[in-house]
């Protein structure tokens, strides 16, 4: 006899078995997996907007400049002669576009 079988017999609802599970998914839901998403998206439009000048943070703490761009990658300075590639992904915060330049 399943357990769906043994509930019907004995009078209660397959539904009064279900319901528990449903609302424990929904509250899983809405305060786990939606706000995830929700950073997902701001941190992926994020890596989206970088453009040559801004000013990073890496994951790592690596403070720097962005020189180049390609789709995968991004190369920092960080100093004066020192360049380093890092994946987008590697990316924390972006903190300050520098200033365009005056013609």
């Amino acid at each position: 006899m399943s357990i769906f079988q043994a509930a019907a017999a004995e009078g209660g609802s397959i539904w009064g078995m279900i319901l528990p599970f449903v609302l424990m998914f929904a509250v899983f839901y809405f305060l786990l997996i939606r706000p995830q998403q929700k950073k997902q998206k701001q941190r992926t439009a994020m890596l989206n907007q970088i453009k040559k000048g801004d000013k990073i943070t890496t994951i790592g703490g690596l403070h720097g400049t962005v020189v180049e761009l390609t789709d995968d990658t991004v190369v920092i300075r960080v100093n004066d002669t020192t360049k380093m590639t890092f994946e987008r992904s590697a990316i924390n915060t972006i903190s300050a576009s520098a200033p365009a330049p005056t013609e």
